[in-house]
């Protein structure tokens, strides 16, 4: 009997020896946090690709009167810059889950970023992790979205614990420095049994989130979703040839939702593709040419040299749009101090031309007619240039250093903002809001200036034949 316990466990030990990693797969821990921001990022642009948002993309933001005056009118470009910002972002995704790869067991998913730079540029997907849309849509998003809620409130609940055990541990520390008293020692007891608690609560949530998931198991999750993701924007967009797209994933929108509606190969309408000028555009990007699929993207994410963004612009003249907008709604408001800085925040090249505008205008602004025209002129210039300028600062404050981690708010792209204007119209749109401001300024201040003149001499008026035509006065 005790030779046969030997041998038991001889081959129980052979088997931890001979394959470590795989019996005991490694947990994700206090990675959670960081799986979870990853997953989120998934389910973001996953949404950004939805019927509603594709439509959304079409109708309101290539179609913005500033895009096309000052960005571009060319739509093929418009939603080519679409594309491409979206495969930079999952590009970005998919260098956070390569890096959580390395830590699986499975040699297939330690080998993620080369499947996926592969399948980018031909298609190939031999570890089948392309998900139909329904699987997607219905079981992987539901299980993704349940981890990353209950991740979030094991955060909360953790920092909770961490207050009531810093809030214990001072609570003894003074109990001890003197005498103890009934007050104080309940007052621990009721601290222990929270912490308690507590700590039971941050267990459970261990139990349900990405906590005690292993590594294989979330990167499976987020390698099949990321794959799916980069499926949908080739689908959505019309990259590669139509025969090589995912025939599972959706191909029925409306007429309404298409970007280029065009028939695919059996005859039927493909109403999800942005294909004809589009596909042309990036066709470099989508089958596995020489650049590669994601480089190809990112070069086209960089701004020709006559736009704000190659100048470095982008933001400043941003800044610049919203005090001027500010300005105009209340010209009556602004003091020549404010005026002055405005004027600091002008490049030279916006100066030379608003001194060029400028000469020769008389010093008076006194025509109401005039005026008026002027603050209608400026209201339609703002009408287009100003959402851009909004649109601007938020893509920024979303994508700073600090907000990098986080998942943007809104769903502004790069091609609405001020990013790829053209840095000769921007100027030349800047200027004539400055002129137009710089008369309903004068104006208000000379309208302001003669009311207060008028109501002295009104108020003059008014004193003297109350003094001298006083009756009670005169009585005397």
């Amino acid at each position: 009997m005790a030779w046969l316990v030997r041998v038991k466990s001889a081959i129980s030990n052979s088997a931890t020896t001979i394959l470590p990693r795989s019996a005991k797969k490694q947990s994700v821990a206090v990675l959670a946090f960081e799986v979870a921001g990853v997953m989120t990022k998934v389910l973001h642009l996953w949404q950004s690709l939805t019927d509603k948002n594709i439509i959304r993309l079409k109708n309101d933001c290539i179609a913005l009167e500033g895009v096309r005056k000052i960005v571009s009118n060319d739509e093929s470009f418009l939603l080519g810059l679409a594309c491409a910002e979206l495969a930079e972002n999952l590009r970005l995704v998919a260098k956070s889950v390569a890096r959580l790869s390395h830590r699986c067991a499975s040699t297939n998913l330690r080998c993620f970023h080369l499947a996926f730079d592969r399948f980018a540029d031909s298609g190939h997907d031999p570890n089948g992790w392309v998900l139909g849309w329904k699987e997607m849509e219905l079981k992987s998003n539901k299980k993704m979205d349940r981890y990353v809620t209950v991740t979030a409130t094991l955060h909360k609940e953790m920092e909770e614990l961490s207050a009531l055990e810093t809030a214990l541990r001072k609570a003894v520390a003074a109990s001890g420095a003197g005498d103890e008293t009934t007050t104080k020692e309940q007052k621990i007891a009721d601290l222990r049994q929270k912490v308690f608690w507590q700590r039971q609560e941050v267990k459970s949530l261990k139990e349900r989130s990405l906590w005690n998931r292993s590594f294989d198991g979330v990167v499976s999750m987020l390698a099949r979703s990321t794959f799916t993701v980069l499926a949908r924007i080739k689908l959505v967009f019309g990259i590669g040839s139509q025969g090589s797209l995912p025939t599972y994933l959706p191909r029925s929108l409306s007429a309404s939702a298409t970007v280029y509606p065009t028939e695919n190969q059996t005859g039927s309408t493909c109403s999800t593709y942005v294909s004809g000028p589009l596909a042309k555009s990036v066709k470099n990007g989508s089958s596995g040419a020489a650049d590669g699929f994601f480089k190809s993207n990112s070069q086209l994410l960089k701004p020709p040299t006559t736009t704000l963004g190659a100048a470095a612009l982008a933001l400043h003249y941003a800044n610049l749009i919203i005090v001027m907008e500010k300005m105009i709604k209340s010209p009556q408001l602004v003091g020549v101090d404010a005026r002055d800085d405005l004027y600091s925040m002008l490049p030279n090249s916006v100066r030379s031309a608003l001194r060029g505008r400028l000469k020769g205008v008389g010093f008076t602004a006194t025509d109401p007619g005039l005026a008026g025209e002027w603050r209608d002129a400026l209201g339609r210039v703002l009408g287009w240039l100003a959402p851009l300028a909004h649109n601007m600062i938020k893509w920024q404050s979303e994508r700073s250093f600090e907000q990098q981690n986080s998942i943007p708010k809104t769903n502004v792209m790069l091609l609405q903002t001020l990013y790829f204007a053209n840095k000769e119209k921007t100027e030349a749109a800047i200027t004539e809001l400055l002129v137009g401001l710089n008369y309903i300024w004068r104006f208000e201040r000379e309208m302001t200036a003669k009311a207060l003149f008028e109501c002295g001499n009104f108020s003059g008026l008014l004193m003297k034949p109350q003094c001298s035509s006083n009756p009670i006065a005169g009585s005397g």
